[in-house]
């Protein structure tokens, strides 16, 4: 089983490419002159994307300065023993929904303490692929759009990731376990 997981995952992002590169060869897109296209109306959003960011990177620090995080951390100890889920992928879980550049590098930090083969590594890296960066996202891309009412998305944004979080702590323990 692990060897087809190892073989799929080695394949399918050059596969994907090839794909995309075939199909536009196939529409005759020129691909360069689209690619350099896109990334000419990128400049002007990233500039609007800045005030955002600062104030998302802000929040975050605050959160985990504050010992909020760790208060959390303790809060959900009991639950996580219950589940057997291991109490080092919290941090990790908690983060990856406010910012992916935190969730990364608690994704460092449990890869570096446990190593990436490990069964933490990699319930941390299939965390960190199933999951998305809702506030990020929110508070950033809504933010810059200028869409105000998020409360749907946040809703449906944090169930996702819960989501994500729960089934990677099961398709981990069912494969790498």
């Amino acid at each position: 089983m692990m060897a087809i997981v190892n073989h799929i995952a080695q394949w399918i992002i050059p596969g994907f490419l090839l794909v995309v590169l075939l199909y536009a060869l196939y529409q005759r897109v020129n691909v360069f002159e689209s690619f350099v296209q896109g990334a000419s109306e990128a400049v002007p959003m990233a500039i609007k994307l800045v005030p955002y960011l600062v104030a998302m990177l802000v929040a975050i620090s605050l959160f985990k300065d504050s010992g909020a995080m760790e208060l959390l951390s303790q809060m959900f100890l009991p639950v996580l023993k219950i589940f057997n889920i291991p109490s080092e992928i919290l941090p990790l879980a908690m983060m990856r929904p406010v910012s992916g550049t935190s969730s990364l590098a608690a994704t460092t930090e449990i890869m570096y303490s446990f190593g990436p083969d490990s069964f933490l590594g990699r319930l941390a890296s299939t965390l960190q692929g199933s999951t998305e960066t809702t506030l990020f996202v929110l508070t950033v891309y809504f933010g810059t759009v200028g869409i105000k009412k998020t409360r749907h998305a946040l809703t449906v944004g944090l169930l996702g990731d819960l989501s994500g979080f729960l089934a990677s702590v099961a398709i981990c323990n069912l494969v790498f376990g």
